[in-house]
């Protein structure tokens, strides 16, 4: 997300260069059963992850569009702008495809996978389709906080951050019946008070650092507060234009990323982060793409998709889980 006065979605990435698993909760069926509190898993066998998993999935659905700015930020048009005051049709109805068409697309790729993922929702979204809202934990998958608009949150000061995140966490409350543990900034961009706002506001975890591929545990106000790596790479953002990045090199992307990490997943934890966004992942190639992929991935044995509240939770819940002395 972005506005006006922030960088693109574009100009930022310019800066940065078994099957019996796939149905629900991560217990060799979909997805992670609670690890033993205070217990650490069995290093010795391999094991990283409950119940024998190898390699967990985490996949991120951003539900964004219906809240982005009048401008249309982050569109295939943002690189030609139109004149101020003329107002951006097309990129209106870009935006439109992520809930008219993406994310029902999407909802029915997890189905047919029998996996759980997360949804970050930004509240001016939710109160934009707020059926589909609840169409998406109706089917199972995790309600997180994305703001409640398309506002960055690094040049608020504390008292406005704190309004911001609460606005956006009611709203989806509200509409779904689900108060989001998990929070998403505005491009990863969070203030000096971010962290410390959300352990107050009762979040678990957050995703905006790039810095791991496993969950971490960070000290925030002195209690633990988990971190959930997102991804730069296996993010479908790269598709934005469709011109520079194929969904068959998304794929590819996707598979490289996967083979590596479960050839790593061997002797340490291992996570892959994926990302989808509604008006871009949600299209026919791209879900074509994701489909192939979770059929290859979902195939290996050990490998389970999980919601990031699972992993959160299961992360505190075992003592052999990496901890940082301070949140980056």
């Amino acid at each position: 997300m972005s506005t006006e006065n922030s960088p693109s979605r574009r100009d930022f990435l310019h800066t940065v260069a078994g099957a019996g698993l796939a149905a629900g909760t991560l217990a060799l069926g979909g997805g992670l059963a609670a690890a033993p509190a205070a217990a650490a898993l069995p290093r010795e066998s391999g094991r990283f992850w409950p119940n024998g998993a190898r390699l967990v999935l985490s996949v991120s659905m951003q539900f964004e569009a219906g809240g982005e700015p009048d401008a249309g930020a982050d569109s295939p048009f943002s690189g030609n702008p139109l004149p101020a005051g003329v107002p951006d049709l097309p990129a209106r109805t870009w935006f439109q495809y992520g809930y008219r068409e993406g994310i029902p697309r999407l909802l029915d790729l997890w189905d047919k996978h029998g996996i759980k993922v997360t949804s970050h929702m930004v509240g001016t979204a939710v109160r934009t389709s707020p059926e589909l809202a609840r169409e998406i934990v109706r089917r199972g998958h995790e309600a997180a906080a994305h703001g409640m608009s398309w506002t960055p949150q690094h040049g608020m000061s504390r008292e406005q951050e704190r309004a911001f995140i609460r606005e956006g966490v009611e709203i989806v409350e509200r509409v779904t019946g689900q108060r989001p543990r998990g929070y998403n900034c505005n491009w990863l961009r969070r203030s000096p008070n971010t962290l410390s706002l959300l352990q107050e506001l009762g979040f678990s975890y957050h995703i905006d650092d790039l810095s791991r591929d496993e969950p971490f545990v960070v000290p925030v106000d002195g209690r633990d507060f988990v971190v959930v790596p997102y991804t730069l790479d296996c993010n479908d953002i790269v598709l934005i234009e469709g011109s520079k990045f194929s969904s068959r090199q998304f794929f590819e992307q996707l598979k490289d990323a996967f083979d590596q990490l479960y050839a790593e997943a061997g002797d340490r934890r291992r996570m892959m982060s994926i990302s989808t966004h509604d008006r871009i992942g949600g299209r026919p190639a791209v879900v074509k793409a994701l489909d192939d992929f979770l059929a290859y991935a979902l195939a290996r044995p050990g490998v389970a998709a999980a919601r990031k509240d699972e992993i959160a939770r299961w992360a505190l819940a075992d003592a052999g889980t990496r901890r940082e002395a301070e949140a980056t």
